[in-house]
């Protein structure tokens, strides 16, 4: 989101709330600052039809809120404490497939790696937009969300057309599977040749807790040492 501190109080307006339409949200994102950025920008109910009913910064928090308060909505972040989106998107799917008041997810985050664009999309997520979105846009893709609509950023569409289109690739790559998303993450970044300091300043994370999600990622993927990680994680498109 560009800047989400800053309210574009017109352009929400003729978004939402002007339109008589309401929406139930709950924030999942485990970055408090950012989750008061989105509450400024689009919770002003009465502009923008948005109502922010509860917030997670972790996968049990967010099964806990979501299964509490029934959001219409759920904005999504995709890397988290405890297991990541697809975490959140598995505990929740009997939420999800409720007839009468399903709870749908729309993914908002930093990233843009087609691994978890696909992940939680698979996961059951109605749309994925990157945290660059702007406050107006975000409303108006809540709402379609809201009403049964795919919502995706525009060049991240192109990932789940040929995810899903695709005869040749197999639906699931069962090695990547094995791994949690904060350990695809530190493989991604050891892959671009991170070091273990600079992964660790990047995921506001321990180098300790680096080594060992290298570690986990080695030992899950039978792999010996980074050299062979790298390769690995070249060869399926990951870097």
């Amino acid at each position: 989101m560009s800047d989400p501190t800053e309210a574009n109080t017109e352009s929400a307006e003729s978004t939402g709330g002007a339109a008589g339409r309401q929406v139930r949200v709950v924030l999942v994102d485990d970055h408090r600052m950012f989750r008061t950025g989105v509450q400024a920008e689009i919770g002003r109910t009465e502009q923008t039809g948005v109502e922010v009913v509860g917030e997670a910064a972790d996968v049990d928090q967010a099964v806990t809120v979501i299964t509490a308060t029934r959001p219409e909505v759920v904005l999504l972040d995709v890397h988290l404490p405890g297991g990541g989106g697809v975490e959140v998107l598995r505990r929740c799917a009997p939420l999800m497939a409720d007839a009468e008041r399903p709870v749908r997810f729309l993914a908002l985050s930093v990233s843009d790696a087609a691994e978890d664009v696909i992940g939680v999309i698979r996961g059951g997520a109605r749309g994925y937009v990157t945290k660059t979105i702007t406050g107006s846009d975000l409303v108006d893709s809540v709402f379609r969300v809201q009403e049964g609509d795919a919502v995706f950023s525009p060049r991240l569409a192109g990932f789940v057309l040929d995810a899903f289109a695709s005869t040749d690739a197999p639906p699931v790559d069962e090695d990547l599977d094995r791994l949690t998303q904060r350990e695809r993450e530190v493989l991604r970044l050891i892959a671009r040749g991170y070091a273990y300091k600079e992964i660790a300043k990047q995921l506001f994370i321990s180098v300790k807790t680096v080594e060992s999600h290298v570690s986990a990622v080695l030992r899950k993927l039978q792999l010996s040492n980074r050299h062979e990680l790298t390769r690995w994680a070249t060869a399926r498109r990951l870097v």
